[in-house]
């Protein structure tokens, strides 16, 4: 039996939480990252999938009124694929333990004699109420909860509850999947001596920037959905409790709620803005038109390292060129001491911030994040007649920087250090982003603007051509403008920051009408 389990698969049963990706745990993406197969049904964000871009998928969800793969086959499922010698996760909404029939699966499991272990997720019903303001349990309220499905198996109707105990016994009442029932679950509250002015709270989409929460009582919840045009999948919770939302709301207090916005960043480095973000309520679609690679020849950039003593500063003005930079200087058997004597000028905090992290704290940050900003406070700071200056840059860079502090009497080497080009999956996620309809594209480069609209086809421009379109500075704008496009914002400050906060700014303006 021992040399049986040694060799055989494992079988992960893997709560992926309500919805948003930051409430995966920690334990159930590191299943994820490793598994051999993912097996899943129906999930309020796929991106979970992208942790495994190895793994065999295998959909086994079902919708209401189709039943793609019956219980029975996908138990079986998960036993033929482990008894492979795979390593298994069966990814599900919510946590595998709370109406989610992970308990039915592991059962299985066991009798198989197939090894697994169940990593919990965040329940539909604990984040719904947490992100609608509603706190289930509030020792002036209630202590006393309690879950329930609104759907249960065909051969069990929802009245046979015990609505009598369960009306006036429990102070907070959540109903999983109940919405075809709402008017049921309303009327028999009601009719089993809860009062008929019980607060409601419906949540649908809990978690995500689609959420919407329609609020009411017992006795007008269902009007009150009906006209909202609320559909499932919607989480119900009854109780004194759902009052404190008025106090307590968050999640849809967030000025970009729900928007839908395009990010054209690199690949690698869309993250930092697509959290942003997704920090101020909107959903966040990378759609990656540039990657960066490197220089066709990298000789030019090595004869510059290499008589790294012989230059006064050093300019870096992007992440990506820091990156590249301090890799580079380490493949060439170099570290920190290199620099000793160069005055290192980071442009823009963000830079910086890079810089520091690389160990070494750059001497000159300008408040203008921007070529012009960088020959401005260098020739205010003390001049550069006569200093050799080191500028490692993209290949489409601007020539601001070598042109003006040439003119003003420096030394500038600008060798290659990076080059961007068209992103071969740009076409496939600007397509899907379109179907599903978006609010705002954000483009964070001129490079960005020219890529995006060559990958574009004509309808596709003329979509994007609609819709509002802001630029990270100056250089970005006049790019859009070539392109015949106007920009509905500008970053007062060429900040991924700044950016954020002009998509903030236009929308709290009033729309005009």
């Amino acid at each position: 039996m021992a040399e049986q389990l040694l060799f055989s698969g494992m079988v992960y049963l893997v709560g992926a939480g309500p919805g948003d990706p930051g409430l995966m745990t920690t334990r159930g993406l590191a299943c994820l990252r490793r598994a051999e197969v993912v097996i899943y049904d129906y999930l309020a964000n796929p991106v979970f999938l992208d942790e495994a871009p190895a793994a065999e998928k295998i959909y086994v969800g079902k919708t209401r009124g189709c039943h793609h793969t019956s219980q029975a086959d996908i138990n079986q499922l998960l036993i033929d694929k482990a008894r492979t010698g795979k390593q298994v996760v069966r990814l599900k909404g919510g946590d595998p333990f709370i109406f989610g029939r992970g308990g039915e699966e592991a059962l299985a499991l066991h009798e198989a004699g197939i090894p697994f272990e169940v990593v919990p997720g965040v329940t539909a019903g604990f984040a719904a109420a947490a992100y609608a303001g509603i706190p289930l349990t509030h020792r002036d309220f209630t202590t006393s909860l309690a879950l329930f499905t609104g759907h249960e198996k065909p051969e069990k109707k929802l009245s046979s509850l015990e609505w009598s105990k369960l009306a006036t016994g429990v102070g907070t009442q959540v109903f999983y999947m109940g919405m075809a029932n709402l008017a049921v679950i309303s009327e028999q509250l009601v009719r089993h001596g809860r009062s008929p002015e019980t607060p409601v709270a419906v949540i649908r989409w809990a978690t995500t920037p689609r959420q919407q929460v329609v609020e009411g009582t017992l006795a007008d919840i269902v009007d009150r959905v009906a006209a909202a045009g609320l559909k499932p999948p919607a989480v119900i919770v009854v109780g004194e409790v759902v009052s404190l939302r008025r106090q307590l709301r968050w999640f849809e207090d967030r000025p970009l709620l729900g928007k839908r916005v395009l990010v054209t960043r690199a690949a690698g480095q869309a993250g930092d803005f697509v959290r942003q973000l997704e920090q101020q309520g909107a959903e966040a679609l990378p759609c990656p038109v540039i990657e960066l690679v490197d220089p066709e020849d990298f000789a030019p950039l090595d004869a510059q390292i290499e008589h790294l003593a012989d230059f006064d500063s050093l300019i870096l003005t992007s992440a990506n060129a820091v990156e590249r930079f301090f890799a580079r200087l380490r493949g060439k058997g170099l570290d920190l001491r290199a620099l000793a004597g160069l005055r290192v000028v980071a442009v823009g905090p963000k830079t910086a911030r890079c810089i520091a992290a690389q160990g070494i704290n750059p001497d000159l940050v300008p408040v203008d994040s921007r070529a012009e900003g960088v020959v401005a406070e260098l020739l205010l700071a003390e001049g550069v007649r006569n200093q050799r200056i080191l500028y490692p840059r993209a290949a489409l860079a601007r020539p601001v920087i070598p042109e003006q502090l040439t003119a003003a009497g420096a030394e500038v080497e600008a060798p290659v250090l990076y080059r961007t080009l068209p992103a071969g999956e740009g076409a496939g996620r600007l397509q899907q982003a379109l179907l599903g309809g978006l609010d705002a594209v954000t483009f964070t480069s001129s490079s960005t603007v020219t890529n995006l609209f060559a990958l574009a086809d004509e309808e596709q421009r003329a979509q994007l051509s609609r819709l509002p379109l802001f630029s990270i500075g100056p250089e970005t704008s006049k790019t859009l403008r070539r392109h015949g496009l106007p920009v509905a914002a500008e970053a007062s400050f060429s900040t991924l920051e700044g950016l954020v906060a002009s998509l903030i700014e236009y929308y709290r303006k009033p729309a005009k009408g």
